[in-house]
């Protein structure tokens, strides 16, 4: 069976096509943009040809994410945390506490041997907590996102982050500069402060072994870096971890 799992992600789109339970094309990250339709319209014909497919293939189309809504040819819609888990469970069957962290929000969910959701929390009021936050920072610190987290890794001084909005961060954040404090001991501390609020989230659901860190901000070496360090626990990170919720999304579509 020929299903897609289209993830409209408050940032990027994107589109997983599975034959069975295999993956057999997949989109780039498409920027979702104002035009959430448009943005899987895109990154669905992106898909399309990396399969080799035509639309009319795919027998069952599943959709994710802040946007879902959108995407009207939809049979379906799930639940990001729903997307998540079973996506989580495909990649690592082993995966009991799954951390979502995006743009936008951060999830916490806690799932069981099928990848069914347990427990979840999310953390959706303050952009301290997710993908967001990094990019503020890098902008105040003027350091290209894609090197923060290389950066952070050259640390061996840990310097506390009192602000808990990302406006104030940003603040304390030009004062640290004009106190000379080494770049890479700010960046240190931006990750620490993104990582102890997705600590604290996680624990309102509890932590099992195996964790794994999927979203965009799972590229960040150094926000990985923290958050081992503050959950004093492996994190675990898939390949390709912005398309597992897409990936989950297409399965629930075969099921």
């Amino acid at each position: 069976m020929i299903t897609a799992g289209i993830d409209v992600g408050a940032k990027t789109t994107k589109v997983v096509i599975l034959n069975g339970d295999q993956i057999v094309g997949r989109s780039d990250l498409i920027l979702t943009g104002f035009d959430q339709q448009e943005a899987a319209e895109r990154a669905l014909t992106q898909a399309l040809v990396a399969a080799g497919l035509e639309q009319r293939a795919i027998e069952r189309v599943v959709a994710t994410g802040a946007g879902a809504k959108a995407v009207h040819y939809a049979h379906d819609t799930i639940s990001d945390v729903k997307a998540a888990a079973r996506g989580a469970n495909r990649f690592v069957p082993s995966a009991r506490t799954v951390l979502d962290v995006g743009a936008e929000e951060g999830r916490g969910i806690r799932c069981d041997a099928r990848g069914g959701v347990i427990d979840f929390a999310v953390n959706e009021k303050c952009a301290a907590g997710a993908g967001a936050f990094t990019e503020a920072m890098s902008r105040a610190l003027e350091v290209p996102l894609e090197e923060m987290g290389a950066l952070s890794l050259k640390s061996r001084n840990a310097v506390p982050m009192n602000a808990q909005c990302a406006v104030f961060a940003e603040s304390e954040v030009v004062s640290l500069i004009h106190a000379k404090t080494p770049k890479e001991d700010i960046v240190r501390a931006v990750h620490d402060a993104i990582a102890s609020r997705i600590g604290s989230m996680v624990r309102r659901v509890g932590i099992e072994p195996d964790v794994i860190l999927i979203g965009g901000v799972a590229h960040n070496a150094g926000f990985v870096d923290s958050l081992r360090r503050g959950l004093d626990i492996e994190i675990r990170v898939p390949q390709a971890p912005d398309y597992v919720s897409a990936v989950g999304a297409a399965l629930v579509a075969s099921e």
